[in-house]
């Protein structure tokens, strides 16, 4: 392939592509995104942000696959009451999966993988992945487990000597550390103010918006975040995503 070590389907041309295909690339990793705020310090394209770079980094552990365009926006109603945000139905989100996969398969893909980086994204990517396995060729591996995923993120942040943990994640700490391992002039640093702390309510969050929770939309506190924790938190989520999608493929086989 040229441009030439890049895992990044959009970065090739369709000829490189189907080279790719013919010489044992197998999988499409796809994240599933979000348009929607992360506070005053974060840009709203935090979630593709974050799909964009662990679909890369899979694909890299994979060595026999390519990261797709992170699916965007996603399900973010809860977050509408700030500007900026751009949310669409479930069964919208489902339908556009749905169409990935489908297209992925008529090109050769083997296997395909869904990895939603946004909250509200988890259980439409459970519902539908198994009603898509059942109607295409290709695999459909949806690692979708939000509490794991979180869980993921607050051991990166240790590992990083980050002693602050997040009961539930947007915009703090985590969320602030990853744009900052990812891309730091993204980060609006003079605007790194606490956000609610400690316990959240997801039926209240998800009934009354998020506004209810946080007025300026951040959960934690995102002055805690650290490049050198984003770069953790990566890595601990993309190490077992990608030894448990070899077990997934080898399964399917």
């Amino acid at each position: 392939m040229s441009s030439r070590t890049s895992v990044r389907l959009a970065e090739h041309t369709w000829p490189e592509i189907k080279a790719a295909l013919d010489d044992g690339t197998t999988t499409a990793v796809v994240a599933v995104g979000s348009v929607e705020q992360h506070g005053p310090h974060l840009p709203v394209i935090m979630d593709t942000l974050a799909g964009d770079e662990l679909a890369r980094r899979i694909a890299d552990r994979l060595g026999d696959a390519l990261a797709a365009p992170t699916i965007r926006p996603g399900c973010s109603g809860h977050h509408m009451a700030f500007p900026g945000t751009i949310t669409i139905p479930s069964e919208t989100l489902m339908s556009l999966i749905r169409s990935y996969c489908e297209s992925l398969d008529e090109h050769g893909f083997e296997h395909v993988v869904l990895i939603p980086t946004h909250g509200g994204n988890f259980a439409p990517v459970n519902t539908v992945a198994p009603e898509i396995a059942r109607e295409i060729d290709a695999s459909v591996i949806a690692i979708a487990d939000l509490d794991e995923n979180m869980r993921l993120m607050n051991e990166g942040l240790a590992e990083a000597g980050v002693e602050y943990e997040e009961p539930v994640i947007h915009a703090g700490a985590a969320e602030t550390a990853i744009v900052l391992a990812v891309n730091e002039g993204l980060v609006r640093t003079d605007e790194l103010t606490v956000g609610h702390e400690g316990e959240v309510s997801a039926s209240r969050l998800l009934s009354e918006g998020f506004d209810a929770i946080s007025e300026n939309g951040v959960l934690g506190d995102p002055r805690e975040g650290t490049a050198e924790a984003g770069e953790a938190i990566l890595e601990r989520i993309a190490t077992p995503y990608a030894e448990r999608i070899e077990t997934e493929r080898d399964a399917a086989r």
